[in-house]
């Protein structure tokens, strides 16, 4: 980052001949002197902006505008060097930032200001001096761009040590880090903040520490990768480098193929290959024979085939997992490869057939596994889901791969992912068991409790903060002394990593999502609130905030909330079933209705859309109701719920043969499924078949896995059938009783679906 000057513009910029054209405004550029103005008109007129400061400089320069309360902000136009032309910056380079949820419209979007998004990775000693009282700015910087300190520690105190020791003085400690001592994992992580999708949690990563202590990752769960982990963005670096056989196996680092500048040691194309000789010397003396392409070609380049070009925008980088070509996976997905890179005039069939016949070992095979599995995760497609598991729980699996999968397993609701998940919280790889315990939030079995306890004290703070994430919903009062000083502990670090990014709206929003957890809702409520300002257009804090509200029994602020979210993103499925939700219990159940519609227009996939549309139908078009259960259904048939529902619906409307069939599968994938056992019985008995129904009932009564209150209530029907033949039931003539439980008499019947 450098100050921006008439100097600079003269030397480097081409300027635009007449106005570009952003969204509703054009801008041009004006130099005056010393300094440069990017002038927006529009139906305002004409607004000058000040071009302060120039950021970037290989592929493209952005520029930087001082606004109100000391933000520093990209402005809407930047500079592609390479091709000396200008182009608008919302719509290349959104994909640089975590955030994506409903992109920018507007240049002066926070998610676009440098204070909070840019500073860490392009300018030294850079302090916003933030107030959160006022939401101002103090920034202050010593020197611009990146300098020693950034792979070497502090160069004031390194400086200090040699002004305070006497001439000729010996210096044990001269407070530079020395890369030559790092492992090669520590040199890489050294490079991995500036060059991953990263999620900070702390301010203090200095190089040699353990990047996970300080940062998650982004991974495949993003729609910036496709599904076989290729990049659509520019800023992949490091979460592809995990993929990588040579990283994974310790024997690679950054530094070997990079000077500290980040330019390429081995730029010189006679000296291309040297890069691998040291491990792959077969393959290097003989490349052409390895790559079938003739010396001197690109294509006889090790980076050639296993590290391709990729494109975002005016960025450009390569490929750093360094597998080999994969024709199939751009078949499949539509991902770039390699060998189409250069031969542009070819498709991917032509190149899959080529690199089948000159490989006849199916290298190909891992990579489409992965991707297939990571693109139904995405669609939800769990049929696939016994695939799924069974790769997160092979130790052979790519971490990274797992870490995804298990992240997107957040979206489905099946019963036989926990286990794994379980599991999982035992990987080797920190940012896998930070994964599972983020995926095991809400399920607070004994097993999984213990487990995620035991995850607070884990080695690194990935872990700890997730899993103190994980656990906020549970009561602390259930918790034992050691527990609760376990989870606090955790608990207080989660917190601090928030607070160390007291500017950034989503800090705020996952405070928020803490605080509901624990049920302290007007907190929550002034953190998401927090968020809002912070970001006006991100739709998860308002709604959040509607759910707390509503909690509160604040119905006109939820639905005020959801309203406000709804004029910002009117096709939002996730707002539009909450909207519906409130409704109804508004008892406007036409409303109700149009906002169930609209969120499974937004999202055929929305099974609990489909499901509550089925069970608002009923009432009066128990047809269509039932038409949108068996929709919900087909989307997610493991759900019990979803079975249960068009059962009840399929009973009612006079087809209890089909109502039978479905609560049987649901029964024999949970044998303890209450709901469905009781329907069932009370079908047996309306068609005759009283003993069926006792021998239902008397079977599940002996499973040691159904709860004390479904077992008091099978019971009671058990009861119901025994008086009505006249017998006393085995449970009675045993000698079994079971507490008096008020309030649970009016239980026992099925009841209808909410």
């Amino acid at each position: 980052m450098l100050p921006f000057s008439g100097q600079f513009a003269r030397n480097s910029l081409l300027l635009p001949e007449g106005e570009i054209a952003v969204g509703e405004h054009t801008y041009r550029i004006q130099l005056e002197k010393d300094h440069g103005w990017m002038v927006e008109r529009g139906k305002k007129g004409d607004i000058r902006y000040r071009m302060q400061h120039v950021m970037g400089g290989s592929n493209v320069f952005y520029f930087l505008t001082p606004l109100q309360r000391g933000r520093l902000q990209v402005m809407p136009l930047a500079y592609d060097v390479l091709k000396k032309s200008w182009f608008d910056v919302l719509n290349n380079v959104v994909r640089h930032f975590i955030d994506r949820g409903n992109d920018p419209r507007d240049w002066r979007d926070p998610v676009l200001s440098f204070n909070t998004s840019c500073f860490h990775c392009h300018v030294m000693q850079f302090s916003t001096n933030y107030d959160p009282e006022t939401e101002t700015y103090v920034n202050k910087w010593a020197e611009p761009g990146i300098r020693c300190d950034a792979c070497h520690g502090s160069a004031d105190e390194h400086a200090r040590i040699f002004r305070d020791t006497p001439r000729g003085g010996a210096m044990e400690d001269v407070k530079i880090i020395s890369w030559k001592s790092l492992t090669p994992q520590q040199r890489s992580e050294g490079c991995a903040p500036c060059h991953g999708r990263v999620r900070p949690l702390t301010n203090g990563f200095k190089p040699g520490e353990r990047f996970f202590d300080h940062y998650d990752l982004i991974a495949l769960e993003d729609l910036d990768f496709y599904p076989d982990g290729r990049s659509r963005g520019e800023n992949h670096t490091y979460a592809r480098w995990l993929m990588n056989p040579c990283a994974g196996a310790g024997k690679l680092d950054c530094v070997h193929c990079h000077m500290p500048g980040g330019q390429y040691r081995f730029g010189v194309s006679e000296k291309a290959n040297e890069a691998c000789m040291p491990c792959h010397q077969e393959r290097v003396r003989n490349a052409s024979a390895h790559s079938n392409h003739p010396e001197g070609s690109e294509g006889n380049q090790c980076i050639g085939c296993h590290m391709p070009k990729t494109q975002s925008g005016a960025f450009w980088g390569r490929d750093h997992a360094m597998l080999p070509p994969s024709p199939a996976s751009t078949m499949a997905f539509q991902s770039p490869n390699a060998c189409n890179a250069c031969h542009k005039d070819k498709d991917a069939a032509w190149a899959d057939e080529w690199v089948r016949k000159r490989q006849p070992r199916d290298y190909q095979a891992p990579i489409l596994e992965r991707a297939g599995l990571v693109d139904a995760a995405r669609k939800k497609d769990w049929r696939r889901l016994p695939e799924i598991l069974s790769y997160i729980s092979n130790k052979e699996h790519d971490p990274l791969t797992a870490v995804s999968l298990i992240r997107l397993l957040i979206l489905c609701d099946d019963g036989r992912k926990w286990s794994v998940l379980m599991n999982a919280l035992k990987s080797s790889s920190p940012l896998v068991r930070a994964a599972a315990a983020e995926g095991l939030a809400g399920n607070f079995s004994p097993e999984i409790l213990k487990e995620l306890l035991t995850a607070t004290e884990d080695e690194y703070r990935l872990v700890r903060i997730r899993a103190a994430m994980a656990l906020s919903g549970y009561p602390r009062t259930m918790l034992g002394e050691e527990d609760f000083q376990r989870l606090e502990k955790a608990s207080q670090e989660f917190v601090e990593s928030i607070e160390s990014r007291p500017d950034d709206w989503e800090s705020h929003y996952n405070l928020g999502n803490y605080l509901l957890n624990l049920e302290h809702l007007p907190a929550a409520l002034v953190a998401y609130d927090k968020a809002s300002r912070l970001n006006p257009r991100r739709i998860p804090p308002l709604l959040n905030a509607s759910i707390a509200a509503a909690r509160l029994g604040d119905m006109v602020k939820a639905e005020d909330l959801l309203q406000r979210a709804l004029e910002i993103e009117p096709g939002s499925a996730v707002v539009n079933f909450h909207m519906a939700l409130l409704r109804a219990d508004q008892g406007d159940f036409p409303q109700a209705e149009n906002h169930l519609r609209e969120a499974l227009k937004a999202d055929p996939q929305m099974a609990e859309a489909a499901c509550n549309l089925c069970v608002l139908l009923a009432k009066d078009r128990m047809e269509e109701g039932i038409k949108w259960c068996r929709k919900a259904y087909e989307l997610d048939p493991e759900d019990g719920k979803y079975a249960y529902t068009l059962a009840f619906y399929e009973r009612r409307s006079g087809n209890p043969e089909e109502a039978v069939r479905i609560l049987k599968e649901v029964i024999g994938r949970d044998a303890t499924h209450a709901e469905a056992i009781l329907l069932l019985s009370e079908i047996y008995e309306e068609q005759g078949n009283q003993e069926e129904a006792r021998q239902l009932l008397g079977g599940v009564l002996t499973n040691e896995n159904l709860s004390s209150r479904d077992r008091y209530r099978l019971f009671l029907k058990l009861q119901e059938l025994d008086k009505a033949n006249g017998s006393g039931s085995e449970s009675e003539q045993e000698g079994e009783t079971f507490p008096e439980q008020k309030g649970e008499e009016g239980e026992r019947d099925t009841s209808e679906p909410a």
